[in-house]
């Protein structure tokens, strides 16, 4: 009698809502075994019920990607019980802006260690001990925005971390492709999640308008008219995870309705 092979492990980020838990889906749909990770244990338990109703193999942990220590644990932790990884999927991220002179330490740093030293960080560790690049389809997808290619106005502190997501995915991709591990970014526009209602929120309060005018606002530059959902930010997050995606790295694809065109 043979015994099944296990199912390849996704490792998600941040994969507690809105896009992240929308990868999760996606992967887990694919025949994905998915680990997720996040700040707050609550939402974490909350995901994971979801996600094992809908019948997918998912397990989680804990984890602030912005400490070392942490993410080590979470990468040792995944692997002992799991074995390797085989996708992973960096989409933690946070909002961050306004007036660059009125800018705090605080703000920024916590803006570039979410978005920027946490891929790092986890990829690192990835790469170190989640043995990645011996698995069978290796991927790594970062989750970057269109604000990775232009300017965001009183968006400073993000519009350069997602830049240098973009710059260190291309620049991976490159030294990886020796061993077959695809690294690619994905560019989000303007996505209907709750990041993109904080956001809403924090323009608002810039211009001294309400958050409907903002929306009302971004969603007239979108050439396609409509905010794009977090489950077709995740179709091209399973994409880039199959066989016949074996050739396409060192891309920073846009799934924006049109937004940005570069």
């Amino acid at each position: 009698m043979t015994t099944a092979p296990e199912k390849p492990l996704a490792l998600i980020t941040g994969g507690t809502r809105g896009i992240g838990l929308a990868i999760a889906r996606e992967l887990g749909s694919r025949g994905h075994r998915v680990f997720i990770c996040a700040r707050t244990a609550r939402d974490i338990d909350q995901a994971l019920a979801t996600l094992r109703d809908e019948g997918h193999q998912a397990d989680g942990l804990t984890c602030d990607v912005r400490d070392p220590v942490q993410v080590g644990e979470l990468i040792r932790h995944a692997v002992a019980e799991y074995g390797p990884i085989t996708v992973l999927v960096n989409n933690a991220g946070r909002t961050g802006g306004g007036p660059t002179a009125t800018t705090t330490d605080d703000l920024w740093y916590d803006v570039i260690d979410t978005n920027l030293n946490a891929v790092f960080l986890v990829t690192r560790e990835t790469l170190r001990h989640g043995h990645i690049t011996s698995t069978a389809h290796p991927r790594i997808i970062n989750i970057a925005s269109t604000a990775g290619k232009q300017a965001v106005t009183l968006g400073a502190p993000y519009t350069a971390s997602k830049h240098a997501v973009i710059g260190f995915t291309r620049a991976l991709a490159k030294e990886l492709a020796p061993t077959g591990t695809t690294v690619n970014a994905i560019c989000p526009g303007y996505v209907q999640t709750p990041h993109t209602t904080r956001i809403h929120h924090e323009y608002a309060t810039a211009y001294n308008t309400t958050p409907e005018t903002i929306h009302q606002h971004f969603q007239q530059h979108i050439p396609l008219g409509r905010y794009t959902t977090p489950e077709e930010v995740a179709s091209l997050a399973g994409y880039l995870t199959s066989p016949t995606a074996a050739s396409i790295t060192a891309q920073a694809l846009n799934v924006c309705g049109g937004l940005a065109t570069q």
